[in-house]
């Protein structure tokens, strides 16, 4: 079974994630913020993978970045080596005016290339440059080149739930077992 729990605890935040790769997207998620549990719950949802997340701190920026953080690392955890896996996914979204494009790559390099358009400061109650640092915690956590563009749109909430959902297709397709690879690694390289 590709699941894994984990806790992460510092003098700022205090977080425990469980994910399980082949569910059914089943998601409970507590971390004070409206906005950031709805993407969390668009995430779970849209991957298939369930997602429990319980997490609280002193600001909503920490909570945001470690939340990002301790779900990158649960996620890699249950992927385990890796083998017998797509390593890559990518999704095209349309959310009424949104459109959103992602692509993953399950490799072991972190990286992150996050584009929203978003024109306002604030998305309901979570400052726009948190919701674009939560990528980039996850990316390096979970060791994975996470792109995400959103092309086209004019309301800012659908522009980032559009953005979430794509880039949830994208990594239920990359994370998804592979029957010609078994126990293969995805590279040529012999290692990730």
């Amino acid at each position: 079974m590709r699941s894994a729990e984990l806790e992460r605890k510092t003098k700022e935040t205090s977080v425990q994630v469980f994910v399980l790769l082949d569910g059914t997207g089943a998601v409970e998620t507590q971390t004070g913020i409206r906005f950031l549990d709805h993407m969390i719950q668009s995430l779970a949802t849209h991957s298939l993978i369930d997602i429990n997340v319980k997490a609280k701190g002193d600001l909503q920026h920490h909570i945001v970045e470690d939340t990002g953080l301790t779900l990158g690392s649960a996620l890699n955890t249950a992927l385990g080596d890796r083998k017998g896996i797509r390593r890559f996914g990518h999704a095209i979204v349309p959310m009424d005016d949104a459109l959103a494009v992602s692509a993953v790559d399950l490799v072991r390099r972190p990286y992150s290339s996050i584009q929203f358009m978003i024109e306002r400061p604030m998305i309901e109650d979570t400052p726009r440059e948190d919701l674009e640092h939560f990528f980039s915690s996850l990316s390096t956590a979970l060791e994975a080149t996470i792109h995400v563009k959103v092309c086209e749109g004019r309301n800012d909430h659908h522009k980032i739930e559009a953005g979430f959902k794509s880039f949830a297709l994208a990594l239920r397709e990359a994370a998804a077992p592979d029957p010609k690879r078994m126990d293969q690694l995805p590279t040529s390289k012999g290692m990730m």
